[in-house]
């Protein structure tokens, strides 16, 4: 599988290690930065991993900050692109089996590496289960939706 990867500065001492795991499991891996551990902003590293997924140019991609939350949210907005935060091995799985992601934030900070690397073996080997789930993703993806109402005007009151 082709799999683009980048983090920031705070995910960057996991990244050589990831990479290097997936090659190890047989898998071409495009790091797409950074090049250090300077500060940098996570946004501009999960744009680049998104829309190379989004185009095609890998078929799923990995991207590690402190938490894996702020980078995976900046991935999500790149239309064709279903990015998650992830810490257990069952949200990888559960993820793959009932929302078909294809981008993967990973805590740097807060996960061990090898818990990572469990995490990773999940996300990429397991399959979309489909069925009941397949509606909920072709709504996840719909970029307009002339169905939608809005939220409530009382809503939260």
């Amino acid at each position: 599988m082709r799999i683009a990867i980048a983090s920031d500065h705070a995910g960057f001492i996991q990244k050589a290690p990831l990479a290097e795991y997936l090659r190890s499991q047989g898998h071409e891996v495009v790091d797409m930065g950074p090049a250090t551990d300077d500060r940098c902003d996570y946004p501009d590293f999960a744009d680049k991993v998104a829309r190379a997924v989004a185009r095609g140019d890998a078929e799923r991609g990995v991207l590690i900050c402190g938490t894996g939350l702020g980078i995976a949210m900046a991935a999500d907005k790149v239309p064709g692109v279903r990015a998650v935060p992830i810490q257990t091995v069952d949200f990888a799985r559960l993820c793959r089996e009932h929302n078909d992601a294809n981008v993967i934030g990973l805590s740097g900070r807060f996960v061990p590496l090898e818990e990572n690397e469990k995490i990773l073996d999940t996300f990429l080997t397991t399959a979309f289960e489909g069925g009941r789930h397949t509606g909920r993703v072709e709504k996840i993806m719909r970029e307009d939706d002339p169905d939608f109402q809005g939220v409530p005007a009382d809503f939260g009151m």
